[in-house]
């Protein structure tokens, strides 16, 4: 793994092209360009500001920042895995004729979604000052936060793109996830209207902490909220199993990539 990455690390200007490669082709044609890293967010949360607070009423104070607080990195961990699955694949022309570290593929997916990510940014903190909603010294955890998701995303997408060379349908199976993924994290809900017990086929279930056990996502979310929305110290304890699940699935992710993509040339 170590000479992979040191290869990785020569052709960087390689990586850098396919970042902005992907950055052109998304932003093709369109004629708000860029923008549309800002429009799209501020879209998604006033509909979702109508539902649950004109619509369905909730508690939730500041509601629109609370929502962008996490729709936001999980816009950036949608695209990032959703993308990278089909990059092997969508790139067989290259694959085929020129060598190269293959993970550049799937990881310029990932760090053209993070360029997205930060430019989103801007949004919440206009946001946060429409509302009134103060930045804390807890915001100099963002970089560490940013880079825990960018290793977990990096992971994921090495894992489903190696898995989609050899299965197609791959692609097709984490859109329908990643819909449900979407609906169990607490994105559009407080985790704590969650019961701490939940009893089911007479077994009490710790619901609340499974929910953040069994879901990365809900914890780099909770997170995210609890340094800008809440403006408050996040758990250190709590964060560093989050690291280790992130270093965990980018070891297994690169060493499924590393394994089998000696043979992504004959299988695309």
């Amino acid at each position: 793994m170590r000479a992979r990455l040191v290869e990785v690390f020569r052709y960087r200007e390689l990586l850098y092209n396919l970042v902005v490669r992907d950055l052109k082709v998304r932003y093709r044609n369109s004629v708000l360009g860029v923008a549309w890293s800002l429009l799209n967010p501020l879209f998604m949360m006033l509909v979702f500001t109508v539902v649950f607070t004109v619509m369905q009423h909730s508690d939730i104070e500041r509601y629109p920042v609370f929502v962008l607080c996490a729709l936001l990195p999980w816009n950036f961990f949608l695209s990032s895995v959703t993308g990278a699955t089909g990059s092997i694949v969508g790139s067989a022309h290259l694959v085929k004729k020129v060598y190269f570290p293959r993970e550049l593929l799937p990881l310029s997916i990932v760090l053209s979604n993070l360029v997205n990510f930060l430019l989103a940014l801007l949004v919440l903190f206009g946001m946060m000052a429409l509302f009134h909603v103060r930045l804390t010294l807890w915001i100099l955890y963002l970089p560490l936060l940013i880079l825990v998701q960018i290793v977990f995303s990096s992971g994921m997408a090495l894992l489903l793109s190696t898995l989609n060379v050899f299965y197609r349908d791959t692609q097709h199976i984490m859109e329908v996830l990643m819909l449900a993924w979407f609906f169990v994290t607490p994105i559009l809900w407080d985790h704590n209207i969650l019961p701490e017990v939940a009893s089911f086929l007479g077994i009490g279930w710790p619901v609340r902490r499974l929910t953040f056990i069994l879901n990365p996502m809900a914890s780099l979310i909770s997170a995210y909220r609890d340094i800008l929305y809440f403006g408050r110290n996040i758990d250190l304890a709590f964060l560093s199993r989050t690291v280790v699940t992130a270093l965990v699935f980018l070891a297994i992710g690169y060493w499924v990539f590393a394994r089998y993509s000696k043979v992504f040339g004959e299988e695309v």
